[in-house]
């Protein structure tokens, strides 16, 4: 029984997976040995082996650099930053995007003990620095931490010869003004633009 409040516990850390959803994920797993648990372990043994951060901008990837950062066709003067690797692909699945990322590893975040130094944010200056942008697109999220992010990394950037730019924020497309929050409303109206 040791073993399965093992797995239990451990189902129970990953992110929208509560104690009672890890047990009925464990239960599952263990109903259907041959079919789903050993391939799942084997998977995730193959995962930890393969996978690396890529040395450019921090995603994850089975090379080093990534093959966003080797990609010949992606725009190398258009660096978007993120906050971590589920906002790269959030962006990359919607084709929108096509230049190169940059991942932070999180944002500034004094209460929680998070400094300019624990994230990558050096990793973006280097990177203008060396000439490998044109344009920094600051995709922070709108929170606190990620607005205070942006503006710290701005800031830094400041004087260097590169555009700086940050997501568009306000209505969503469909959106219907009488159910969005005072934020989103307030947001897009200051954050209008002028019609041609």
């Amino acid at each position: 029984m040791q073993e399965i409040e093992k797995l239990i516990q451990l189902f129970s850390r990953l992110p929208g997976i509560g104690p009672r959803s890890a047990r009925r994920v464990v239960l599952q797993c263990l109903k259907k040995r041959d079919t789903l648990l050993s391939p799942l372990a084997e998977g995730l043994i193959q995962a930890r082996n393969a996978v690396k951060d890529c040395e450019v901008c921090g995603n994850i990837d089975t090379i080093s650099p990534c093959n966003i950062c080797i990609d010949t066709s992606r725009d190398e003067t258009i660096i978007c930053v993120v906050e971590d690797i589920a906002d790269l692909w959030a962006l990359s699945r919607t084709g929108a995007f096509k230049g190169k990322f940059h991942i932070l590893g999180g944002v500034l975040s004094p209460m929680d003990g998070v400094g300019p130094d624990d994230l990558n944010i050096n990793g973006i200056l280097q990177r203008v620095y060396a000439g490998g942008g044109v344009e920094v697109i600051l995709a922070t999220n709108l929170t606190v931490e990620g607005q205070s992010t942006a503006h710290y990394i701005a800031e830094k950037l400041h004087g260097m010869d590169v555009k700086i730019t940050r997501l568009a924020h306000g209505v969503p497309v469909g959106g219907e003004l009488e159910y969005l929050d005072d934020g989103t409303l307030s947001t897009a109206i200051n954050s209008r633009l002028e019609l041609d």
